[in-house]
């Protein structure tokens, strides 16, 4: 039901979570991509990858985000911070970023609204029973922001016999964002 956006703008992220009540520490990394739904321009995550087998059926179920188990690394080096992807043994997302600028939540390029197709096939297997849009922008509107900074990035796919994202290299960088921030996992509309 997406159509692609004329900008062609698209987001990779990579993140650690040291705890969370539901799912305990994990980390996950996650392509988001522009689109347009009935002329509203919004953003899709056609895959997650995560560390944490626990957290992955939540995301599924309730959110509708198609998440896969992966070999995770989000880590420091220095002054640059990654996030490697791994699928059998192969990188198939790597992010690299600084973090050196002071930057404001403000300056970070806003893709409207964040989408979410829930799917359910029919128990026969022919077709689908339930399809559902998901918003969840404000699933998470009670965000403390402890850190936001900026800095220069590089993204690199490879592909890999089940995800091949190689078809996202990017055609310019529009700059890397840090956040530091603590929320309350909630519900989307």
């Amino acid at each position: 039901c997406f159509e692609p956006s004329e900008d062609g703008l698209c987001v990779a992220t990579g993140l650690s979570v040291e705890w969370c009540s539901s799912y305990g520490a994990f980390q996950e990394s996650a392509i988001s991509v522009s689109c347009t739904y009935e002329g509203q321009t919004g953003s899709f995550v056609p895959v997650a990858f995560l560390d944490s087998r626990s957290s992955i059926p939540a995301g599924r179920e309730i959110y509708g985000t198609p998440k896969v188990f992966a070999d995770m690394r989000v880590r420091m080096d220095e002054r640059v911070m990654y996030t490697d992807t791994r699928l059998s043994g192969t990188s198939v997302m790597s992010i690299r970023s600084t973090m050196h600028r002071e930057a404001h939540i403000e300056e970070i390029p806003n893709d409207g609204p964040s989408w979410r197709l829930k799917v359910i096939p029919k128990a026969t297997g022919n077709g689908v029973d339930v399809m559902q849009l998901i918003d969840a922008t404000n699933a998470n509107s009670d965000a403390t922001v402890h850190a936001c900074r900026s800095g220069d990035g590089v993204v690199e796919f490879r592909p890999a016999p089940t995800f091949d994202l190689s078809a996202f290299k990017p055609l310019e960088y529009l700059g890397a964002y840090y956040l530091e921030m603590d929320y309350t996992e909630g519900y989307a509309e």
